[in-house]
């Protein structure tokens, strides 16, 4: 069958996506496109236990969540042992998949997984390095991940249908929020309420805290609530906003679960971060939101739209240790390629979307 030819008799896809939040945000339309070019299909997203949980009983294309330990795929963490991941990978390709779908980066890990399941017909994307599937486009780093994945669902003949990511903010989301979030703050809609996500994993993808305080004491000034997210790790991060600030602010690092701060972020008039997850999601559950972008991950994850997602850029191209350009090459420093953004810039168009709510 030739590349983007409707796949016939479909009734089970697997489509490999172990990875972070943001990740799952950004294959949603390339999961809905599917869902609608095989209505009658099951649609099982080989995941994390964590998208297990958060997806279970949530509306949207998924229909049941795999979820692969750590170390299948071996990104991040150790390999696990051969017989274990043979082991594995026979239990999940013993339910009879009719196509197998790979999302999971350029495929020299992941590939092989997807092979493994045996489907009558495997898509993904493929670098020169990794295995071959049945069907593949090229895995180029400087691309939007929404339209990459679309890309890899057009493969099987699913044509888009949205690209803008949308997750269903439920009843469990709302409640584990006033559950999590209180005393702090109350999910009420008077005051508005700013939401500021100060952290994120890549040190590079970083805006200094002290920076994030100037910005929330002026949407404090104008009249907001502010509260600060992050998770347990991040902690000091957020101390140090807090700290950093006049006016008060609810300090919630490592107080919500990830259903939690679905739940708060549905609530905010305006949410302002990092490139990081949470921003990805406050975007997805249609709230406004400015995001602060290094110039290369603006490619990847920034937005196609301004009226509600703003973006500050840094077009910080060297390394500030070393020197090194990080469009051409690496380097293995992570100080921050953001630091230079102006606090003006962000409260400005924070200002602005606090009045859009």
């Amino acid at each position: 069958m030739p590349l983007g030819a409707r796949v016939p008799d479909v009734r089970r896809i697997a489509v490999l996506r172990a990875t972070a939040l943001g990740d799952l945000v950004f294959a949603l339309p390339a999961l809905d496109s599917l869902r609608v070019a095989y209505p009658d299909a099951e649609l099982v997203l080989l995941g994390r236990p964590w998208h297990a949980d958060y997806l279970a009983g949530r509306p949207g294309p998924i229909d049941r969540v795999i979820a692969l330990p750590n170390g299948l795929p071996p990104d991040d963490a150790p390999p696990l042992g051969r017989d274990r991941e043979r082991e594995i990978l026979e239990e999940i390709a013993a339910e009879g998949f009719d196509m197998a779908i790979q999302m999971h980066g350029g495929g020299r890990n992941s590939n092989p997984i997807v092979s493994a399941l045996r489907a009558r017909v495997s898509a993904g994307t493929r670098t020169p390095d990794a295995p071959p599937l049945d069907r593949s486009i090229p895995y180029v780093y400087f691309q939007p991940e929404v339209f990459r994945n679309l890309e890899v669902a057009g493969l099987v003949g699913a044509r888009p249908v949205t690209f803008e990511p949308a997750i269903t903010v439920t009843d469990a989301d709302l409640e584990a929020a006033r559950a999590q979030a209180a005393p702090e703050i109350e999910l009420d809609d008077d005051p508005p309420l700013a939401v500021i996500h100060p952290g994120a994993t890549d040190g590079r993808r970083r805006w200094p805290p002290t920076a994030f305080a100037e910005v929330a004491d002026a949407l404090a000034e104008r009249g907001a609530r502010v509260a600060v997210s992050g998770v347990e790790s991040e902690a000091a991060i957020v101390a140090e906003m807090v700290g950093a600030m006049r006016c008060p602010a609810a300090n919630l690092a490592g107080r919500l679960d990830l259903k939690a701060l679905t739940g708060v972020l549905s609530r905010a008039a305006v949410v302002i971060s990092n490139d990081t997850g949470p921003l990805h999601l406050a975007a997805a559950l249609g709230r406004p939101t400015v995001g602060i972008y290094w110039c290369g991950n603006v490619i990847n994850a920034g937005p196609p739209f301004r009226a509600r997602q703003r973006l500050v850029v840094s077009w910080r191209l060297r390394c500030p240790v070393c020197g090194v350009d990080c469009m051409a090459g690496t380097c293995p420093h992570r100080e921050s390629f953001v630091a230079d953004v102006p606090v003006h810039d962000v409260a400005a168009e924070a200002l602005d979307l606090l009045t859009i709510g």
